[in-house]
């Protein structure tokens, strides 16, 4: 299945309202909103007070999350939900050889990417532990927009999704080199989508580049993105993709009709 497609339609006898409502309980809590009352994810979550509170109960009873009577927390429990996902696909468990051989040819950490709506979720990596304030650990989530994952599977996306997709976000400056305007953001995907790769260099920040190639399954269908992120360093733009798009274009064609 394409990573880049949105959930089907369900029909209306299958929905589940209450599981749909619990789980945007959980989706509420982020840096900003680590904390919160009855009031605050009713708010959040366009509940009632009463209703968001039941919710809160519920999962504070099946330990997701946890409470002082006033304000409500996540636990570590939630990650399980992640962990289930890592354990369980597919996908992660085929790449990670083909990682091993990418970070073993290049040096670097590599990663296995796919796109979740806005952001890039890295849900398989190979490689040296260094440099980690330039790297992503398992399960990381950053806006597409500012990396070379990203922006390789938005721009694999059709002209009229894409041009949904881009009139309505709005577009995040992280550091001076972040792409803000969404002309220019267009005209790179569209670069991109004729080479077939992604560079990004100093998008979100001004020690990183990365360098992504796409990740198609036997049919074809994009399936996620392979990539490397490294520090900028001394080598340049061109000497780094001189050096690891050929691994990395490599592993992906060998994973092809594995998926």
């Amino acid at each position: 299945m394409d990573s880049c497609s949105a959930p089907g339609e369900l029909d209306k006898r299958d929905w589940i309202a209450g599981l749909e409502r619990g789980v945007s309980i959980i989706e509420a809590f982020d840096d900003a909103h680590p904390r919160m009352t009855a009031a605050e994810a009713g708010q959040r979550t366009g509940m009632t007070r009463t209703a968001a509170r039941r919710y809160l109960l519920t999962l504070q009873h099946m330990g997701y999350v946890a409470g002082d009577g006033k304000l409500f927390w996540l636990t570590p429990r939630v990650l399980r939900l992640g962990q289930s996902y890592l354990e369980s696909a597919r996908l992660p468990r085929v790449a990670q050889p083909f990682l091993q051989r990418v970070a073993a040819g290049t040096h670097e950490t590599a990663y296995l990417a796919v796109l979740d709506d806005d952001e890039v979720v890295y849900i398989a990596r190979n490689g040296p532990n260094r440099n980690m304030n330039t790297g992503y650990v398992l399960g990381a989530r950053v806006p597409a927009q500012v990396t070379a994952a990203g922006m390789l599977m938005l721009a694999m996306r059709g002209d009229e999704v894409l041009q949904h997709w881009m009139a309505t976000r709005a577009l995040s400056i992280f550091t001076p080199h972040t792409i803000a305007s969404k002309a220019l953001m267009l005209q790179e995907m569209a670069r991109i989508r004729v080479q077939d790769w992604a560079l990004s260099e100093q998008q979100l920040d001004l020690n990183s580049r990365g360098i992504a190639v796409p990740l198609r399954d036997r049919h074809g269908a994009l399936a996620g993105a392979l990539n490397i992120t490294m520090p900028m360093g001394q080598e340049s733009s061109k000497d780094a993709v001189a050096r690891v798009l050929p691994v990395l274009r490599e592993a992906a064609q060998a994973m092809r009709n594995l998926i």
